[in-house]
């Protein structure tokens, strides 16, 4: 009887640290790129939502992409989203003039701090890491 309370309690707990790890995932968070020539930083957004193993959401803004002429660039959908306790990777496939460029994302998240690699490939066909804190909006 004993060892059956006790396997009841560590499925209750590893179901809840799994629902804890999705709800501290789940929400938006922001992060912020330098500006080209030390202009204004540019801003962005992660929309993200974890669901067991799985994460979904969108990216918005950042590295240049869309935006152009005054215009708020569009949400780029997350594919091949995966939640693994408290780290978290996708990637995200824009349209470019040059054809299809896929950054991929992998990270780590921490109370309000989500702590980024960001990967993509360069302008000379070489991949690029950069390292980002996005922090959890309020709002």
């Amino acid at each position: 009887m004993t060892k059956k309370l006790l396997f009841v309690g560590m499925t209750l707990l590893v179901v809840a640290l799994v629902a804890l790890a999705a709800d501290a995932i789940t929400g938006k968070w922001v992060y912020e790129t330098p500006g080209r020539g030390g202009g204004a930083p540019r801003q962005t957004t992660l929309d993200l939502k974890a669901d067991g193993a799985k994460l979904t959401g969108t990216v918005t803004g950042g590295g240049g992409m869309g935006g152009g002429g005054g215009q708020a660039p569009a949400p780029s959908q997350v594919t091949n989203g995966k939640v693994d306790g408290s780290n978290i990777s996708f990637e995200v496939t824009r349209e470019t003039p040059n054809g299809n460029m896929t950054t991929k994302y992998e990270g780590t998240v921490s109370g309000s701090e989500l702590k980024l690699k960001v990967t993509r490939t360069g302008q000379d066909g070489t991949p690029m890491t950069t390292e980002y804190v996005a922090k959890k909006a309020t709002t």
